[in-house]
């Protein structure tokens, strides 16, 4: 459940609040585009998640949870970048079809929206998921619960998350059970010249 289009007919749909029918219709009529669409415009963000991902984390085969795998272009940046032991999880049955089509995933499973991951892995990534238009605020709450102690969160904040005081309280709120190990600004979808802030995290 990724965000973020190039210029398509449902552009001007994404960067807004909605419900969670709303959210799941629009990607589930957006499955079969999406990779041409967020690849045409640029997309930088899962490359430079999973960078920093790896950077931090002391095992790459540990098992490591793609919250909001989407299609899966967020599986292979991880798998780019040397994770071996990859779960998926998406609350969107068409884009799922597509991330199992690549062969990538250990497991990919449906979830319904506000679930909490299960707990036990070593990181959890959630590139792009955790943003106005996507998932609520409140879902960084719940991916730091699943993790252990010593745990590793990475996270991305397009700008017009970034703009949004509901999700800078709850990225603040982390802070407080988790230590911010990295903060990077960078390219985010460059057709559009927008950016986006890549976090990780250890949990406490």
């Amino acid at each position: 459940m990724t965000d973020d289009p190039q210029g398509s007919t449902l552009d001007t749909q994404l960067w807004k609040p909605r419900s969670v029918e709303e959210t799941r219709a629009l990607y589930s009529g957006w499955a079969k585009a999406y990779d041409a669409d967020v690849t045409g415009a640029g997309y930088r963000t899962p490359a430079r998640l999973a960078r920093a991902l790896a950077a931090a984390s002391e095992d790459l085969a540990a098992p490591i949870l793609d919250f909001g795998c989407g299609t899966g272009l967020s599986g292979k940046a991880l798998a780019a970048e040397g994770f071996t032991t990859i779960d998926g999880t998406d609350i969107t049955p068409e884009m799922l079809a597509i991330a199992r089509s690549l062969g990538l995933y250990r497991t990919l499973s449906l979830s319904e929206p506000g679930d909490a991951p299960a707990p036990g892995y070593a990181a959890i990534a959630a590139i792009g998921v955790v943003s106005l238009g996507a998932a609520p605020p409140e879902t960084l709450d719940r991916l730091l619960g699943a993790l252990a102690a010593g745990g590793h969160l990475a996270l991305s904040y397009n700008d017009a998350t970034l703009a949004d005081a509901r999700y800078m309280a709850a990225l603040a709120a982390a802070s407080t059970r988790a230590d911010l190990l990295s903060e990077a600004y960078g390219p985010h979808l460059t057709a559009k010249d927008m950016g986006s802030t890549v976090y990780v995290f250890r949990k406490r």
